[in-house]
């Protein structure tokens, strides 16, 4: 699998599979937000998630995959750190503002963000049409996190401290996005950068999660909870593999922008699943999101 992997780099079936990759890391990473967001406290679905994830790469990364050569020690550190980083903000973004709320701005900064550093760290260099719909894209989606600035009237109180959360969050995800990126390129099978890092990635939450649970009044049923954190675990596995290998096969900005789709699918998410309402003129930023997105790809 990794020969074939590795085969398709630099070629166009490789950037035609990085789009589709993308794309399915859209529709999964919204839906992986939702399961993070539902009816369990936040910290907990993230600690439930990070064990599921956790335990099933254990046997893999271990036993299965080559190991990372030992000079690869200090990136994946500095990939840990970066991701617990990323994950207490989003707590804390997620605690304090409605799903629908937040989400849109912290997919809004987070791929702006990562053109920016992937120009620097891979010397990706976005044509001007491109640049038009890294534009429209994140403007598109930053208008929808203001219009449920002004609309929005559950929690408003939070509402403000919630949506400058979210662009720290956002923050975090343009660094992960390229520093994930880096670490898949420089380690030889992709899939034991995947294995190890899903594997690392997940010891530290879980611990989190227990401390928060044992400090709760009325603590949730354990049962339900370790069910979203297996289906977010399998959830997780295919969105940030799918976007990892994107990110190995083709333009790491491009990968980026493509994911930010995810928005749209989150607004469905939220309008049918988690029961919160869409608008005409939300919908009319939706279309404008999924347009910057085409536009970017078009326009390499």
């Amino acid at each position: 699998m990794e020969e074939w992997i590795i085969g398709l780099e630099g070629t166009e079936a490789g950037h035609t599979a990085a789009l589709i990759l993308a794309l399915t890391a859209a529709v999964l990473h919204a839906l992986f937000g939702a399961l993070q967001k539902g009816r369990h406290d936040p910290w907990l679905s993230r600690g439930a998630i990070d064990l599921a994830y956790g335990l099933m790469a254990a046997p893999v990364a271990l036993f299965i995959v080559p190991w990372p050569d030992p000079s690869l020690i200090p990136l994946f550190i500095l990939i840990w750190a970066v991701h617990v980083g990323y994950k207490v903000a989003q707590g804390f973004t997620y605690s304090l503002g409605s799903y629908t709320v937040v989400y849109p701005v912290v997919r809004g900064t987070g791929p702006l963000f990562t053109v920016i550093g992937a120009g620097f760290l891979f010397g990706e260099h976005f044509t001007w049409g491109q640049w038009v719909g890294v534009a429209l894209l994140v403007g598109a989606i930053y208008g929808l996190g203001l219009y449920n600035l002004r609309h929005w009237q559950v929690d408003r109180a939070t509402l403000k401290p919630a949506i400058a959360m979210a662009v720290v969050t956002g923050l975090f995800v343009g660094a992960y996005t390229t520093i994930d990126a880096y670490g898949i390129r420089a380690t030889p099978n992709p899939f034991t950068f995947l294995a190890w890092f899903f594997m690392i990635d997940g010891l530290t939450f879980p611990v989190v999660a227990l401390i928060r649970y044992r400090r709760m009044e009325e603590p949730p049923t354990l049962g339900p909870l370790a069910l979203r954190g297996f289906i977010g675990g399998v959830v997780a596995f295919f969105s940030f593999g799918s976007i990892m290998l994107a990110t190995r096969l083709d333009d790491v900005g491009e990968a980026a922008v493509l994911r930010e789709t995810s928005t749209v699918f989150a607004a469905l998410i939220g309008l049918l699943v988690l029961g919160e309402r869409t608008g005409p003129r939300r919908v009319f930023l939706m279309s404008l999101i999924a347009l910057g997105a085409i536009i970017v790809e078009l326009g390499g």
